[in-house]
């Protein structure tokens, strides 16, 4: 369709001063025109049925939607949008990063879809405040950052996520992680684990979340807190859904992650399940877990188990004046289970370890590895060979185990 752009663009411009003076004009109105406007054109330039309806469909997603990025935020196969200016578009299907074969017209094109999406959240964007997070209605994920931080922008990041969670079963198929493990999984999150899901961006900590959270008993009451709310669980009906917020355009009114974790603790969870752990928010967190809410689950940007225990610490000591020895006393006391994910040199998602926490040892972590991914090498295709396999070492601490009737483990 690239050698309609130039059409496209000229009867845009025709239907916009058509329809400028319309003030209450809708959606189906609009349609009706933008098909008339191409039927006319194709009277004298003859065009195929399906290029008459591409035509249509771009026509209105630049009028009444996002532009040339609504077919790709459509594309159920594509997860994450780059946009490095208004030329350059990039977009990630399977884990492959491709550049998409065309652009806005303009930067100022780009600048009116940016003020669009914020506009829809309440949300301002511009020289005073040039990075803004917001969510679509799709429940897909927007980092803007505008001029003049962005040298070359503006740069919009969009992670789309599915219309359905992935399964454990799908994960087992695709071989990010064992039938074995995830068995095993299961069991410590019925019997009450405190887990935390460790790993990198891109890395598939909220897909794995989400498995994890359906295996909580359907009869517990559950409170998810997220930043975005993009966790989809099914199972348990008990459930209260948290979301922040940002300030408003004057700047007020935002709700952060840690003023929602404090409100939980008041609504008789079971369980407490954070989107992602960022901020100050670790202390009631970690609270949460030593006082009596077993089998709570959270996630964290961190290259291994013992990264994520420091950066526990880190955001921890950013919220409270504490000693070192108390916070990883407390933290010993509160994680179980790190479940360490990463992304291969094949783009495939894979469980690289399941560790359990056992405690403190002169003032440092005592780390029982559980699961270990064994890397085999590539086969002839590039893909990486190898499986998470069990370690020698069994589980330390039994104790939920035993209270939640499991003792054949």
């Amino acid at each position: 369709m690239k050698r309609y752009d130039d059409v496209i663009k000229k009867l845009r411009i025709k239907i916009l001063n058509t329809i400028n003076d319309e003030i209450n004009i809708n959606d189906d109105e609009i349609k009706e025109i933008i098909e008339s406007e191409v039927l006319s054109y194709s009277n004298d330039n003859y065009l195929e049925y399906k290029e008459k309806e591409d035509i249509i469909n771009k026509l209105y997603n630049s009028i009444r939607k996002f532009d040339i990025l609504q077919e790709i935020i459509d594309d159920k196969t594509i997860t994450e949008i780059m946009i490095n200016g208004f030329q350059n578009i990039y977009i990630e299907r399977n884990g492959i990063i491709t550049r998409y074969p065309h652009g806005f017209d303009s930067e100022e094109r780009l600048h009116d879809i940016i003020q669009q999406m914020a506009s829809k959240v309440n949300r301002r964007v511009n020289e005073t405040d040039p990075i803004v997070d917001l969510r679509l209605e799709d429940g897909s994920r927007v980092n803007v950052c505008m001029p003049p931080v962005a040298l070359n922008g503006p740069y919009v990041t969009i992670r789309k996520f599915p219309d359905r969670p992935f399964t454990i079963e799908e994960l087992i198929s695709i071989g990010s992680i064992t039938k074995e493990a995830s068995e095993f999984l299961n069991i410590l999150v019925k019997s009450g684990y405190n887990i935390i899901i460790s790993g990198g961006t891109g890395s598939g900590k909220t897909t794995f979340l989400n498995v994890l959270s359906n295996y909580i008993p359907e009869d517990e009451r559950l409170i998810t807190i997220e930043d975005s709310a993009e966790l989809q669980i099914n199972r348990v009906k008990n459930i209260v859904r948290l979301e922040s917020r940002n300030a408003n355009i004057e700047g007020k009114h935002a709700v952060s992650i840690r003023e929602l974790v404090k409100a939980s603790l008041r609504m008789r969870p079971d369980r407490i399940v954070i989107g992602e752990v960022r901020d100050a928010s670790v202390i009631e967190m970690i609270q949460a877990m030593n006082t009596g809410h077993d089998g709570s689950l959270s996630t964290g940007h961190a290259n291994s188990a013992f990264d994520m225990l420091s950066r526990l610490e880190t955001l921890y000591m950013t919220g409270m004046d504490v000693p070192l020895a108390a916070i990883r006393s407390q933290i010993a006391s509160a994680v179980d289970i790190i479940i360490q994910l990463g992304r291969l040199r094949d783009k495939s998602r894979k469980v690289l370890e399941i560790s359990e926490l056992e405690g403190i040892c002169d003032n440092e972590y005592k780390i029982n590895v559980l699961y270990k991914f064994e890397d085999e090498g590539d086969d002839k295709d590039g893909k990486v060979k190898g499986e998470l396999k069990k370690t020698e070492r069994g589980l330390s601490h039994k104790q939920k185990l035993l209270w939640a009737g499991i003792r054949d483990f």
